[in-house]
């Protein structure tokens, strides 16, 4: 295909025609028609801008460039895939567009300035582009039927936050490694998000106990579970509850199997958001999408604060009044306790973490020193071990 010939098939572009409205493709359109006009030095001007594009951007050439571009773009290809549906017309045409950009971005960029050199002499110091391609098809529909397309395939971790989705560019995920204790906790956790991985229904998951024990931890460590590539973390603020149902549309039907993250859920006496989160977990009209669970964390088991004003005054009103504060937590098919540690686990966990941190003590030291900080450091949770150890490390230093 000749550079005439590839300026107007990109003109024709369809399935991918956004692309068409940046910058980069623009000059390109620019730099293939002024090549086909024999305006060496306009070529020239449009070649040096391109390069510059790229440089700035951080890409090497235009099939970085457009890999980038078909990958994070929502482009109507990329959802019919991600829903697992089919469209023989928009499939052939994706495909003939990205056989396009192929050979877009295996332009030999000496065969350019060959052709600008013969009426821009002086266009021969002009740095060049790699002229390779990371992609084919195939690629790109494997990539969308396993990480989703848009915003969606930026990132697995995110917050939902006035109604926004912003991706997490270094979401705090502890490996499997280091996750210490609770595995029969943990384990229940890793099977639930399994089933549903598997395209099966699930129940959504309450963790709740003792602050420090790994709660927030085992949910977030989800996305190193190994074979988990196709799920996503979104951490929703108590303030956004009432926006989640809005958020699950746009969830629902996707390949993609989502974990709505509430940390720290709990709701004072007076709070009524708790009702809008008991229409969210089963109650309302609108059914929760398949691919789509709930996991909260609480340091309360009913996750509404009693008084004793509530047992007060007549024996039905009361009953019903707890019955409503309790029913919340009851939404949550899978309620899991962590509880703090009693003194024989928790020294065995502060032994494992010791090995993890390469923390070199003699044993009897470290348990002794262990207890005394934890005599000072209120509960034996993980998080207890852990600013234990932190603080050996700190010790060594000083």
């Amino acid at each position: 295909m000749t550079t005439e010939s590839l300026g107007r098939a990109l003109r024709y572009t369809a399935a991918y025609r956004p692309l068409l409205d940046t910058p980069e493709l623009k000059g390109m359109l620019r730099l293939l028609d002024k090549l086909a006009a024999g305006d060496g030095a306009g070529a020239a001007e449009e070649y040096a801008q391109i390069f510059y594009l790229l440089r700035q951007g951080g890409f090497r050439g235009l099939g970085d460039w457009f890999y980038s571009q078909l990958r994070d773009g929502s482009f109507p290809y990329a959802r019919l895939v991600e829903r697992g549906e089919r469209d023989p017309e928009l499939e052939r045409t994706a495909e003939r567009e990205v056989g396009l950009f192929q050979a877009l971005a295996q332009l030999d960029c000496e065969e350019l300035l060959g052709v600008i050199r013969e009426s821009a002499p002086e266009a021969a110091e002009l740095p060049r582009w790699t002229a390779e391609c990371p992609f084919t098809f195939e690629t790109l529909t494997q990539f969308y039927r396993t990480h989703g397309s848009g915003l969606l395939s930026r990132s697995r971790a995110f917050l939902w936050e006035d109604g926004e989705l912003y991706p997490v560019e270094d979401p705090d995920c502890p490996g499997p490694d280091e996750m210490l204790g609770y595995e029969l906790q943990r384990e229940q956790v890793i099977a639930n998000t399994r089933v549903m991985l598997e395209g099966k229904a699930v129940n959504n998951v309450l963790l709740y106990g003792d602050s420090g024990t790994g709660k927030s931890a085992t949910v977030k460590s989800l996305l190193s579970q190994p074979g988990f590539d196709q799920l996503r973390l979104i951490e929703v603020q108590k303030e956004g509850l009432a926006d989640m149902p809005r958020l699950m549309r746009t969830l629902g039907g996707r390949q993609l199997k989502f974990i709505l993250f509430i940390d720290d859920l709990a709701f004072d006496q007076d709070d009524t958001t708790y009702s809008v989160m008991k229409t969210i977990l089963e109650g309302g009209l609108e059914r929760r999408p398949a691919n789509v669970a709930i996991y909260a964390t609480s340091n309360r088991r009913h996750l509404v604060r009693q008084t004793f004003s509530d047992r007060a005054g007549d024996e039905v009103d009361a009953s019903e009044t707890i019955q409503e504060k309790t029913s919340l937590a009851e939404r949550f098919g899978l309620r899991i306790p962590y509880l703090a540690l009693n003194q024989g686990d928790y020294l065995n966990m502060v032994e494992r973490m010791a090995v993890l941190y390469g923390v070199e003590l003699d044993k009897q030291e470290l348990r002794t020193g262990a207890l005394r900080w934890e005599m000072r450091h209120p509960g034996r949770t993980p998080r207890t071990a852990k600013q234990f150890i932190a603080s050996l490390h700190l010790a060594d230093k000083q």
